[in-house]
């Protein structure tokens, strides 16, 4: 059996974890491409939930139910058929969050430096409500690390690699 195809008929979920823009919604459709296997952008499917954006949603109802809407989202994600799942950069604040991934799959870790993150954000058309200039946003990179680093696989991401390179390493990491 070719190494995709038994990757592929792994019965456990894929979560690409890590900060904003470290390429989770980019890695994550090519991945589940290569592995014959549905993506899910969990803030997309939120935003359909909510029939509005992240932003709109913090500012309408605030972080805390925005992170148990994420909660009960990623919960029927992750029971659903196996599919490579991209949480928000943060829902690994959430223990219960946490222990759902480690339980129904298997997390790795999309880490680019932050300034890496940092200027993908500025350039992103994306309203990012947790990181409105850099300061707060470097506190809530230092504030998620150690959750992230929780992941059973790291993958460190440099400026020059591509989505495609990264997915390979990712597919290299799953198959040893």
């Amino acid at each position: 059996m070719p190494i995709i195809s038994q990757i592929s008929n792994l019965k456990s979920q894929i979560f690409l974890i890590g900060f904003m823009a470290s390429g989770k919604s980019t890695v994550g459709p090519i991945l589940a491409a290569k592995l014959d296997r549905p993506f899910i952008d969990l803030d997309r499917m939120i935003e359909t939930q909510a029939g509005c954006t992240i932003a709109d949603l913090f500012e309408r109802r605030g972080e805390e139910s925005f992170r148990r809407m994420e909660s009960e989202v990623l919960r029927r994600a992750a029971t659903g058929e196996p599919a490579v799942i991209a949480p928000g950069g943060g829902a690994v604040m959430r223990r219960e969050n946490r222990e759902l991934m480690r339980d129904m799959g298997i997390s790795i870790w999309l880490d680019p430096p932050f300034e890496l993150c940092w200027r993908r954000i500025q350039k992103d058309r994306i309203v990012r409500p947790l990181a409105p200039d850099e300061e707060a946003a470097r506190v809530r990179h230092q504030q998620r690390l150690p959750f992230y680093q929780e992941a059973e696989q790291r993958i460190g991401i440099t400026d020059f690699q591509t989505p495609e390179e990264i997915t390979r390493l990712i597919i290299d990491n799953l198959t040893r």
